[in-house]
């Protein structure tokens, strides 16, 4: 079984598995990374939604061989120690989370979002598209705004 060498949250980490296993049963089931949740395994929810050399992808569709010799953060290596990431802190301040499910993956894409640009309209926060089952977007749409202004 082939070897693949990566850093997962700063912490570089090897795994032998095929090089089409997607890189999400890989953080979940071999390094025990669960804030990536599995929704659609298809691209299409975004609840896995994590950061590869500093983009956003889904882990679902993301083969493990892809990720040789680079950086990736899921939720759990977003915050500095016990210092919240901005918009870890909006989404507390807005009380955006209800069942908490893809709250990781919309996280992770409001991050990416604001860093490809610091002032989006509407649009540009519609255009994420993760989806949220208990309909919480009004809420993510202030956290991102809030979040935005504080970087």
């Amino acid at each position: 079984m082939p070897s693949h060498t990566f850093t997962v949250n700063g912490r570089s980490v090897t795994v032998d598995a095929p090089d089409d296993l997607p890189l999400l049963w890989v953080l979940r089931d071999m390094l025990g990374v669960r804030g990536p949740k599995y929704g659609c395994g298809v691209d299409v929810c975004k609840a896995c939604t994590s950061h590869l050399d500093g983009v956003d992808v889904r882990p679902c569709v993301v083969p493990v061989s892809a990720c040789a010799g680079r950086e990736v953060t899921t939720i759990e290596g977003l915050a500095n120690g016990d210092d919240l990431h901005p918009v870890q802190e909006a989404w507390l301040e807005q009380d955006v989370a209800q069942c908490g499910f893809c709250q990781p993956g919309q996280i992770m894409a409001a991050v990416a979002l604001l860093k490809r640009n610091g002032e989006p309209t509407d649009e540009d926060i519609d255009a994420i598209a993760n989806i949220c089952r208990c309909g919480t977007y009004f809420r993510i749409r202030e956290a991102i705004r809030s979040a935005a202004a504080r970087m």
